[in-house]
């Protein structure tokens, strides 16, 4: 039975406002940084949002308390193993003593893989996922000053001390937690999101409710975590719909970068069964389907073939989908309702058929999500699995 104990770490500073990017190099000045690492990717890079916070940074170092001692871009999707040990040998290189990670959940997951290398003495991130999973329960402060300016509203990683690592040598998603591997600060800055795709910015926000309802579904979850996630689909009903139609809309992806920091700080401080993460990581590594797509196709599939998983929970997800509290499965058949509901609204593929997954390829899926790391909270049974491949197939 359980205790009713519970912990909840938010030790990032959160700093949200439009244009708050400005104030990036007194933050920096503030954490002691001295040599500061700018890491991002190659599509950001294009558009000219790495030279815009580049030169953010370098007017700020005109003070000589900081240098903007090395740019690095060449951060792959999916946060890959080898692009954490390219870019912390970049990051020795320079003598890097501070991160500001700029980009989606891949950008900022690979920085705070470079923080641990770094930290730890590593050239090899391998050596710390190789069981699939590392969770310290116990840790401290990593002595590097690190900063994340997500530009998509979706994985919240900015706020969280875990990170999705692609182990390129095995081919699974490894989690790796550890205290301090959260950024010491974030900024929300809407502005840096307007221009983003109205595909990228429905999968994200889908990413940023199935955050929230696996936050909800948590036997540990609790008044704290709870608020963050009621608070965080109410954003996500009102603002992503607005978002993907009118992209120029700055208090709507303001909103939604509320939002996805909210639901994403919940889940991190209520770890738990997560089946459609568990199905979303292991199809993503096999197929390299995006994780926000992943996640906004599965959620309301995973939550009708696993239904009885759902029940428990009916009364909390009544009050953040607001819906009637009736018997448990009508009430969890409403919320999955409104969940098809918003897919549509914002465009939402309802299966993976783009990604041409070979229906021949059945067993090798089923095994790929029955061994994935986040299996270990909740086996998935082999027949259901079957059930919730066959309907994504497409």
């Amino acid at each position: 039975m359980s205790t009713g104990y519970f912990e909840f770490w938010a030790r990032t500073r959160v700093h949200c406002a439009v244009g708050a990017t400005v104030r990036l190099p007194a933050l920096l000045v503030s954490l002691g940084a001295k040599r500061v690492l700018l890491l991002s990717d190659k599509g950001l890079e294009k558009i000219g949002m790495v030279e815009k916070i580049a030169g953010v940074l370098r007017d700020g170092a005109a003070g000589n308390q900081f240098v903007l001692a090395g740019v690095y871009t060449d951060i792959l999707p999916d946060a890959g193993s080898n692009s954490v040990n390219a870019a912390t040998a970049y990051a020795r290189s320079v003598g890097a003593d501070a991160i500001v990670a700029l980009g989606g959940g891949s950008a900022m997951d690979v920085a705070k893989g470079v923080k641990f290398a770094l930290a730890h003495g590593l050239t090899d991130i391998c050596e710390a996922v190789a069981a699939g999973m590392r969770i310290d329960a116990e840790g401290k402060p990593m002595g590097i000053a690190h900063v994340s300016i997500p530009t998509t509203a979706g994985t919240g990683s900015e706020v969280t001390a875990g990170a999705v690592i692609f182990n390129d040598n095995t081919g699974v998603k490894a989690l790796l937690v550890a205290p301090y591997l959260d950024s010491d600060i974030a900024i929300l800055d809407a502005q840096l999101t307007v221009g983003l795709p109205a595909s990228i910015t429905a999968d994200t926000g889908m990413d940023a409710l199935t955050h929230a309802v696996e936050a909800i579904v948590c036997p540990v979850s609790n008044a704290f975590t709870n608020g963050f996630c009621f608070s965080a689909v109410e954003h996500i009903f009102r603002a992503l719909p607005v978002c993907v139609t009118n992209g120029r809309n700055v208090q709507a992806r303001e909103e939604m970068l509320q939002a996805a920091c909210m639901a994403t700080w919940a889940l991190g401080n209520a770890v738990g069964a997560a089946p459609v993460h568990n199905c979303s990581h292991a199809l993503g590594a096999l197929y390299h389907i995006p994780h926000g797509r992943a996640n906004g196709v599965l959620l309301p599939v995973v939550m009708e073939e696993l239904i009885e998983f759902y029940l428990p929970y009916a009364g909390d997800l009544a009050k953040a989908f607001a819906v009637p509290l009736a018997t448990p499965e009508v009430t969890v058949r409403a919320v999955i309702a409104c969940i098809k509901q918003l897919q549509k609204d914002t465009g939402m593929p309802t299966h993976f058929g783009e990604f041409k997954i070979p229906p021949n390829e059945m067993e090798r899926i089923v095994i790929a999500i029955a061994t994935d790391p986040l299996a270990a909270l909740y086996q998935i049974p082999p027949e259901k699995i079957v059930a919730i491949v066959s309907r994504v197939l497409g």
